[in-house]
């Protein structure tokens, strides 16, 4: 096997997120301030749209888990938002409890959610770098 790769990885397109039911989803995800880029229900797909960037979250209908949780561990996906802790108010004002407090990360801070198939999301924020974060 070589050391050498012979392509260049250019940036994210979309995360792809299983969920047992698509409408369930994109109520609990627009309820917590995602926007839907598109929905595909023959497809079983929807976009949630992530800042201006055209990649977003893919939710992905999976018939397995339709009454249940998957039996895998989830990845973590981490958003930058201008303030985590702020977000974790505005969540918890709509019913979405996180994970646990805001708690600090080298950066800022994070705060993550879980949906009902246990896909975590947290939202960070470079408040304590700013220099690394998005430009405003």
């Amino acid at each position: 096997m070589s050391d050498d790769v012979s392509y260049e990885l250019l940036g994210f397109d979309n995360v792809l997120l299983p969920v047992g039911d698509l409408g369930e989803a994109l109520a609990f995800y627009e309820r917590a301030g995602f926007p839907v880029a598109f929905r595909l229900d023959e497809a079983g797909i929807a976009l949630l749209s992530v800042g201006k960037e055209t990649p977003g979250v893919l939710l992905q209908l999976d018939g397995e888990l339709r009454h249940r949780p998957p039996v895998w561990a989830s990845p973590r996906v981490w958003l930058e938002v201008r303030d985590a802790r702020a977000a974790a108010v505005a969540l918890a004002s709509v019913g979405i409890q996180p994970l646990d407090a805001p708690f600090p990360v080298a950066t800022g801070w994070t705060v993550e959610i879980a949906d009902p198939w246990g896909n975590v999301i947290g939202l960070t924020d470079y408040c304590k770098r700013p220099e690394l974060g998005r430009q405003r």
